[in-house]
């Protein structure tokens, strides 16, 4: 797996293969690694697009395997991923290294 040093491509990268491939709810869950990168530095992010025929869900997902995700790093990388909604950050479990943010907008595009 190659390590991601241009946030801005791999985002752009990321969106791009969530937009063409949405998941349809209700879904498996089961996410292909083009909605997947992991960074020079280790953290690992997921980006994935969930629709319903109500509802359109952006996810993004942030892990680290030594240490919780930052805020700097994980709003710098949320600015470029989640577009036309708020993402909100999902509660976690005390001592959990991942955070999940959502963004859930009507489908009626």
């Amino acid at each position: 797996m190659d390590l991601v040093t241009d946030i801005a491509s791999e985002a752009a990268r990321l969106r791009a293969a969530a937009e063409a491939k949405p998941m349809r709810l209700p879904v498996n869950r089961k996410v292909d690694e083009t909605h997947h990168v992991v960074t020079a530095d280790g953290l690992s992010v997921w980006y994935t697009i969930q629709v319903s025929p109500h509802n359109r869900i952006q996810e993004a997902i942030f892990e680290r395997s030594d240490r919780m995700p930052s805020d700097d790093e994980v709003y710098q990388w949320l600015g470029l991923l989640v577009v036309g909604a708020r993402a909100t950050e999902a509660p976690s479990f005390p001592g959990s290294m991942t955070r999940r943010f959502e963004a859930f907008e009507n489908a009626a595009r």
